[in-house]
C-alpha cells in the first residue's frame, strides 16, 4: 500500500509509520520539522498545497490523520481558554484534517478503494459527555468532536466513490500528550489502530471504534 501519515514525528504516527514500512509498505509521514519525511504544517493551506505537489502522480490507499494538539491541557475555567488555544486547536485538530483530505482527494481516488482514517478521541463523543464525561479539556474536546462529525459527513459524501472514512479513539497512550500515566503503550496502540484500518470498507464506513475494536456511542 501507499500510505500517507500526518503528524508522523512522533507518538502514534511515528509508531503508525515503522509499523507499515516494517511490513514493507510505502509510506510517507509529514511533520512541521524541516527534519520530517515531508513537511507539513496543517494549520497552513499553501503548506497543504505544497504536499499535494509533492505527491503529484502517486496514489493513496490509506490516508491517517493523525496530526493534533491538545493546548488546554489544565486550563482553569475561570481563568483559562483563552480565544488563541481555541483558534490553534481548531485549525489543527478540524480545519486540519480537512485541509489534508481536500488536498489529497485526487491521489485518493486514483487508488482502488482508498480509506482514509481520521484519529478522534472518545473525549469528542457527546454520549460520553451526557453519561457524566470528567468535563474539563473544553477546548480539545470541541476539536474532537468537530473532527467526529467531520468525519462522519466525508464519510456520507465519499461511499459513492468508493473512499471508505473511519474515525477512531486510540486510547489513553503513553505519549507526549498522554503522560507517562496513560493506561497503554505506543505499540498496543498501533498494533490495534492498524487491525481497525484493516477492517474498514465501504460497509462500516462511518464507524467511529476504540482502537480494541469496540464500537465508539457517538
Amino acid at each position: 500500500m501507499n500510505i500517507v501519515i500526518t503528524g508522523a514525528s512522533r507518538g502514534i504516527g511515528a509508531g503508525l509509520a515503522d509499523h507499515y514500512r516494517g511490513q514493507g509498505h510505502e509510506v510517507i509521514g509529514t511533520g512541521r520539522s524541516v527534519a520530517s519525511q515531508l513537511q507539513l504544517d496543517v494549520t497552513r493551506p499553501v503548506s497543504h498545497r505544497e504536499m499535494a505537489e509533492a505527491l503529484d502522480g502517486h496514489a493513496i490507499d490509506l490516508l491517517v490523520c493523525n496530526a493534533g494538539v491538545y493546548l488546554d491541557k489544565g486550563n482553569d475555567l475561570d481563568t483559562g481558554y483563552g480565544a488563541d488555544l481555541w483558534a490553534q486547536s481548531f485549525a489543527t485538530n478540524v480545519t486540519g484534517v480537512f485541509m489534508s483530505i481536500q488536498a489529497l482527494l485526487p491521489h485518493l481516488r486514483r487508488a482502488k478503494g482508498a480509506k482514509i482514517a481520521i484519529i478522534s478521541s472518545q473525549m469528542g463523543s457527546d454520549a460520553r459527555a451526557k453519561s457524566g464525561g470528567s468535563g474539563g479539556s473544553y477546548i480539545y474536546r470541541a476539536s474532537k468532536a468537530a473532527a467526529l462529525n467531520l468525519g462522519l459527513n466525508l464519510a456520507n459524501d465519499l461511499k459513492v466513490e468508493g473512499i471508505a472514512v473511519g474515525i477512531y479513539h486510540p486510547g489513553w497512550v503513553q505519549t507526549d500528550m498522554g503522560g507517562g500515566e496513560a493506561e497503554i503503550t505506543t505499540d498496543a496502540a498501533v498494533e490495534g489502530l492498524v487491525t481497525r484500518f484493516a477492517a474498514l470498507s465501504l460497509e462500516n464506513t462511518g464507524c467511529f471504534e476504540n482502537w480494541d475494536g469496540r464500537p465508539h456511542a457517538f
